[in-house]
């Protein structure tokens, strides 16, 4: 009888142990809630660092230096840019991926790395955008243009495929790399077109790439208009058509790639902001209203636009995942069509 009455003080003394630590926990959880609701009240209190994943002088970099100082203002908070170049956008992609959800990480990613990249890289690519990013907005819009080095004969689209078809194999063309947007459109085009041209690979972005039409290195290329603008002003490059939908403001006398018969050649290097999965709503809501308040400024409006980029934004974050959800099926049915795979 003793042993039993010890063994049932025993059972509830464990069972008292477990109500116990039921109720810290509960206790603590219950805690935990108006530090999480105050935190993001209080957002944001300190600095913010926004990853920009290529390097100084591409598109991503001139769009983010644009933004910084009017969104530092807005956010009452300083602004910082890490550039993390490498691997066509995956380094900087993968750290902003892996940040703390809280908001002080934003990622200013791009139709390379966020709807292309997964395609290309595969299983080397070691996060999901769609899954481990957030889209807030998208901001900007830069058309790309088909460019030609100055001594290219061919100064139209119509007497550029007529070029190349009667010069099968021996023209060349560049890119930003093996599976970057520019290259995409070029393949689009060839195929549409049915040209035989040789790809050349070129690292370090867009700018790098459009230097080496300049030089002479290729004779064309698809590149970001921002990349290419002030050689087509300053007469170093020819620009043959644009892919926007209709007409580029900084570049009116440009034909569009569907005036000039290539109904499929409508893209765009776009740019949006995104936090990793799971950072509050109410913070990704403070982010998506500042961004836009940002992105209406005169000022942000005309630098961007005398850099060959338009403002563009979304109706709420929920359309901005959408767009891009389609982006994603849209080239990775082309990357699969040309066979491209990470190099």
């Amino acid at each position: 009888m003793a042993r039993i009455g010890m063994a049932r003080i025993g059972m509830a003394k464990t069972d008292m142990a477990k109500i116990d630590r039921r109720a810290l926990l509960a206790g603590l959880a219950a805690a935990s809630l108006p530090r999480a609701a105050q935190a993001e009240a209080d957002y944001p209190n300190r600095f913010v660092s926004l990853i920009v994943p290529f390097g100084p002088g591409g598109a991503s970099d001139f769009v983010a230096r644009i933004i910084q100082p009017k969104l530092t203002e807005k956010l009452g908070q300083q602004i910082v840019i890490l550039n993390r170049p490498g691997a066509a956008g995956n380094i900087g992609m993968t750290d902003a991926a892996r940040a703390e959800p809280d908001g002080y990480t934003l990622f200013l990613g791009n139709v390379g790395n966020v709807a292309i990249n997964p395609s290309v890289y595969g299983k080397l690519l070691r996060i999901s955008p769609e899954r481990d990013l957030t889209p807030i907005t998208l901001l900007a819009d830069a058309p790309d243009v088909l460019i030609a080095n100055s001594a290219f004969a061919p100064s139209s689209v119509k007497e550029m495929v007529d070029y190349v078809k009667a010069h099968p194999g021996e023209v060349n063309y560049g890119s930003p790399g093996a599976g970057s947007l520019n290259r995409l459109e070029m393949e689009v085009f060839r195929d549409d077109a049915g040209l035989k041209m040789t790809h050349v690979a070129y690292k370090g972005g867009a700018g790098e790439a459009a230097a080496a039409v300049v030089g002479g290195e290729v004779p064309v290329m698809f590149s970001t208009m921002s990349s290419a603008i002030s050689f087509i002003r300053a007469n170093q490059l020819k620009a043959l058509a644009v892919t926007s939908a209709e007409r580029a403001r900084a570049l009116p006398d440009v034909p569009t790639m569907v005036e000039s018969g290539y109904a499929n050649m409508v893209a765009s290097s776009w740019q949006g902001m995104f936090v990793p999965s799971k950072t509050p709503e109410p913070i990704v809501a403070k982010l998506y209203a500042t961004l836009i308040e940002v992105m209406a400024d005169k000022d942000v409006e005309t630098r961007l636009f005398n850099g060959g980029v338009d403002v563009r934004t979304s109706k709420s974050p929920q359309d901005a995942k959408a767009y891009i959800d389609g982006e994603l099926q849209r080239w990775t049915a082309v990357v699969k069509t040309a066979g491209i795979t990470a190099q």
